[in-house]
């Protein structure tokens, strides 16, 4: 697994996709907190962070288009499949890579509250609960379009239905209104990432929520290790 890892996150920068995506999570960070707290000298990172959402959309497909689509466009998959680590190394090593390029991109969240920090005294622990939050939540993501790649050996094909997925279950919350008070506007409020992201938003650190998060993780992780399963004796 850890060989995986290293080559897949190393890949990242020998490849323009890194440095897109640390682009677009910076420009959209920079922008937003710009907008919100230097001109509009507010000391809540709050907007930022829930902002920070619709960048995920853009840049997390991104991130995840490759992982495995690209292992089947260049016919390295099969070798790959036979390496001497098992299905869920692969997958795991492949997540942990994404989700540590995924990290850095997000940190840059951290260096605007120092700068906050410098002149007033931040909520840290709304700061905390926002980023642990949008770390989960982006999690989720990656992990879903890590499951598409490895459906698909067309990267810009994983990268539209990971779009597509995304944002159906980042604006399930509106569903969830126009269907409120039937069972479908429980279910639909049960599965919107974005409603599960709005106790975190507020500063509130929710196990529930955690819990949804890393089981929605497991679970895409789970399906790619039976997809890629499914691939090898096919």
């Amino acid at each position: 697994m850890s060989a995986v890892f290293k080559r897949e996150f190393k890949a990242y920068f020998t490849s323009p996709i890194g440095y897109i995506v640390l682009a677009i999570m910076f420009f959209f960070a920079g922008w937003f907190f710009t907008g919100f707290n230097l001109a509009g000298r507010n000391v809540s990172l709050t907007a930022v962070y829930s902002l920070m959402l619709y960048a995920f959309i853009i840049a997390l497909p991104i991130l995840t288009m490759r992982l495995m689509s690209d292992e089947k466009r260049q016919k390295t998959d099969q070798a790959l499949l036979t390496a001497p680590v098992s299905l869920t190394g692969i997958v795991v090593g492949k997540y942990l890579a994404a989700m540590l390029l995924f990290l850095i991109s997000l940190s840059i969240t951290l260096v605007f509250a120092v700068v906050i920090a410098v002149q007033v005294t931040p909520d840290w622990s709304a700061i905390l609960a926002n980023f642990i939050g949008l770390y989960l939540l982006g999690g989720t993501i990656i992990t879903i379009g890590l499951l598409i790649s490895t459906l698909t050996e067309s990267q810009l094909l994983a990268c539209v239905g990971t779009v597509f997925v995304t944002a159906c279950l980042m604006l399930m919350d509106m569903l969830s209104m126009s269907a409120s008070g039937t069972f479908w506007s429980s279910v639909i409020g049960f599965l919107s990432l974005s409603q599960r992201y709005n106790d975190f938003a507020i500063g509130v650190i929710s196990y529930n929520n955690i819990i949804f998060f890393i089981s929605m993780q497991v679970l895409f992780l789970f399906l790619s290790v039976r997809v890629l399963d499914r691939k090898r004796w096919s």
